[in-house]
Parts: C-alpha cells; structure tokens; sequence
C-alpha cells in the first residue's frame, strides 16, 4: 500500500511539472518596452562600461535566473544646451515612464528639492539580499518603474533612472537600475508568517535525481529514534529541483528527512533536524553530503546551544540525506566546555539570544558599508566628466553614512566586550575595520588621480575617514595590550 501511494505521489509531482509548463506556455504579461528601449538608447549614447555594476545569480540545477543586477552611469548632453551633438531629452525620460505605466505595479517620480532617498533592494530565492542605494542626493530626479518578470511571476522587474544637471547645466549626470529579484510581497510575507510555521525549503543538487522525501517529527530524540520506518508525517515531492514542507508546531521538535528509493524503499541513510516554530530551513541535498543552513543552525539548532538532538543524531553517521556514500558530520558541536583544536584550549560558546544580537549588529553595519560603497560609485559620472564639481552632496552623504558607521562599530566593540568568557581575536576584528577605512583612503587618492582638484567636500570626507583610521588604530593596540 505505501508503495502505491509512493508511486501516486510521484505521478501527481510529474503532473505538477507538467502543468506548470503548459502555463508557461500562457501569453507572458506586457513588458516596459518604451522605459527599455530609453535605457538601451542612453547606455548605448552615453554610458559608461568600465564602470558599469553587472551581476546575474542563476538556479545552478535550472539555470533559470533568480536575481540579476545591472547599474550604468551616464554622462549625456542636455538638449536645451547642446544643439550640435546628440543629446538626450529629459521630457522622454517622464514620458516613456507614463507610457508604460500599465504595465507597472508601482510607479514612482521624485523631483529636485524632495529630501527623501531611494534604494531598492535585491533578494534572490536563498534569501540572500543586497541593497543598492539609488537616490542619495536632494538634488537628483529619479523615475522608478516595477513590473512582474514575464519569465518568473515570482520576480520582480525594477526600472530607475536618477539625474542631476552639471553646474552649468550643459551635462546631465545620471545612472540607470536595472534589477530583477524576488517580488516584495513574497520575501515580507515569509518574514510575517505565523510565529507557530516552520519550514524546510530544499533543493536537489545537480548531483543527484532525488524525487521525493518523507518528514519525521517527534517531541524528543528518544521519540525520533523509536519511530517506525512508515510513521513518517508527510510526503515531500520534488518538483523542478524543489522541495518544501511546513507545518504549525507550537513548541520546538525534531525532525528527520529521508529519501524514498527509486523502487519505494526507504535510504537507510537521513539528516537530524531541529523543528523550531517561526523558522525556516534552507538545505541544499548532494551526493555524500548535504549543504546545511549554518546560520539556522548556530542560532536555533545543532551549534546553538538549544537543540533537542542527542549527540550521536548530531554527529552520528547516519545523518545524511543523500543515498550513496556516509558521510560523518565532522563540525564541532560548540557548547560549553568545547575544547577548540584551533585554540586548543577551552572557550565559551555565546547564547543562542547574544548570537542573534551580534548577527543584527553584523547585519546593520553590513547595511551602512554597502551604502558607503555604493554612493562613492555614484561618483562615477563625475569622473568621466573629469571634475567633482556638484558632488558636494554625495560626500556629505558619505560622511553622514561613516558616523554611523563608527557608532555601529562602536556598538558591537561595546557589546562584545560585555560577554564575559568570550575569546576575542582583536587583532582580526579591528583589521577588517581598518581595511574598510583603508579602501575609502585610497579612493579619494584614485579620485585625485582622475580629477586632479578635490573640492572641500571630499576633502572633508577625507579627513573624517583618516581620523577614523587613526581612531581604530589607537584602539586595536589598547585591545591588544589588555588581552596580554
């Protein structure tokens, strides 16, 4: 009986793919086309490819792309000075944006003088995000535009353009966004499911031809051990490479995945899990290994302290999802009282609520690097045009965004020290801090070597980023004094 229900499963999975191919086959939904065509004749006219940002993350099992990235900066003749070279008019900039507004789901225009900045941020189906700062100064206009992919409903298609005029208004300095990700709505909603959900979401590697799993659950690891080969809770099904499951738990549980054989037989082989209520899951199967969700599992599950799995389903060698070679897990398990082969003596594992409060830390500083990086390439017109003259803002900008840079280091400096037992490697943790300041530094010289003047802005935001470095410097050599 469970073999034929095993092999009705596999139908239905099979009718599912072919479903989904048929609606692909479905007429696709419009695209920008006048917002596109504008774009391709700027880049082609104006743009700059040396300093273009270019990236496209795809599906290795699909190949099919699940984010995409593309920024252009341009330096264009603005038509009410230029009348003897090409120039772009920037009435066809709003005009192609309302044109192709009924294709759109959002629609935004912000003009000079509104103070609000814009970034747009990119998030691809591992949940891996970026955000890239668009609007940065008061002074710039920006169109955005937002259309479903017309290849993956799923995605999300954004169309930006920003500008601001030169001094004398004969140039028109601007850049173009060009980036597909996950749609909004999916990745909030996920971060708004229910408190009592978790989730496994998983894919099959290239290595293997797995179809279908089956989900164990139970309230302790005693429980999980004695379960019966058919008292699985559910069927996972894979479809176009893919996996998932969830269920509502109201309390921590444990879990086991095992893949059903070709022939209807269970792999003597599978993987422990933690269920924990509000999670998600992600794993990624092979062939004599899987990859595991370190971050899940350093915040709620096997290295975090807090898990409900016994050592040997942990570490035993049997917890492995694929069906050929065993592999043992070999990763340490960091509780209390682990001796580090590294260190080779005792150290303290952080709890479960200190590790998630040094990951938003982490994640915050993350944030206002990537916006410093991303606001000193938006100087990127600038240069070609060979002066900094109506930079002021960015630098200002930049300035702003190393302040609070400074006091997010200076948060996680503070926080780590009040953890009483915790090893720290000061020398490591100030010279990444130092190697960012060090990259600014050594910007502002590659700036002077393209313009020649840097105006009192940058050289403001010179200065600030040097006194920081000496700042850090003074305070690395005082860590390392006092650890001695």
């Amino acid at each position: 009986m469970k073999r034929l229900f095993t092999l009705l499963l596999i139908a239905c999975s099979a009718f599912i793919t072919i479903s989904a191919q048929q609606r692909a086959k479905r007429p696709s939904q419009p695209t920008p086309i006048h917002v596109k065509e504008l774009f391709n004749n700027i880049i082609y006219h104006w743009g700059n490819p040396s300093d273009e940002v270019y990236s496209v993350n795809k599906n290795p099992n699909t190949n099919l792309i699940e984010s995409s990235v593309r920024i252009t900066y341009f330096v264009a003749d603005n038509d009410k000075y230029s009348a003897a070279n090409p120039s772009l008019n920037l009435n066809d900039i709003s005009e192609a944006f309302k044109q192709d507004e009924p294709t759109s789901y959002q629609l935004l225009h912000l003009s000079p003088g509104n103070n609000e900045s814009f970034s747009l941020r990119a998030v691809d189906g591992n949940g891996k995000d970026k955000i890239y700062l668009v609007r940065a100064s008061n002074n710039e206009e920006m169109w955005l535009l937002c259309t479903k992919n017309p290849e993956n409903p799923q995605l999300r298609d954004a169309y930006a353009i920003k500008w601001s005029l030169s001094n004398d208004k004969s140039k028109i300095l601007g850049g173009i966004f060009q980036i597909t990700s996950l749609r909004p709505d999916l990745y909030e909603k996920e971060l708004e499911m229910s408190k009592n959900t978790f989730r496994i979401d998983g894919r099959v590697g290239y290595d293997l031809t797995d179809s279908l799993y089956v989900v164990y659950m139970a309230d302790t690891s005693e429980e999980l051990d004695k379960l019966a080969d058919d008292a699985f809770v559910a069927y996972m099904p894979v479809v176009n490479k893919r996996f998932n499951y969830s269920v509502e738990i109201d309390k921590p549980k444990v879990g086991r995945i095992r893949t059903v054989m070709p022939d209807g037989s269970l792999c003597h082989l599978w993987t422990n899990l933690d269920f924990v209520p509000g999670e998600t899951y992600r794993i990624t199967t092979h062939n004599g290994y899987y990859d595991e969700d370190r971050d899940y599992e350093r915040r709620v599950g096997r290295y975090s302290g807090k898990s409900l799995l016994n050592r040997e389903q942990i570490q035993g060698i049997d917890d492995v999802i694929n069906t050929n070679d065993v592999v043992e897990d070999t990763i340490p398990v960091y509780n209390e009282g682990y001796v580090s082969p590294a260190l080779g003596k005792e150290i303290f594992a952080p709890t479960p609520e200190q590790s998630m409060r040094i990951e938003k830390i982490a994640q915050d500083i993350q944030m206002n690097t990537e916006a410093i990086k991303t606001t000193f390439s938006s100087l990127a017109p600038f240069v070609k045009l060979g002066s900094l003259t109506g930079s002021d803002n960015y630098f200002k900008q930049i300035i702003k965004l190393n302040k609070e840079l400074d006091a997010k280091f200076q948060n996680f400096i503070k926080y780590m020290n009040g953890i009483d037992g915790l090893p720290y490697d000061w020398k490591n943790i100030y010279g990444e801090i130092l190697k960012f300041y060090s990259e600014q530094s050594q910007g502002y010289g590659e700036l002077y070597k393209n313009v020649g003047v840097l105006p009192k802005s940058a050289k403001d935001a010179q200065k600030h980023v040097n006194q920081l470095m000496e700042k850090y410097m003074k305070e690395m050599g005082k860590a390392m004094t006092d650890a001695k």
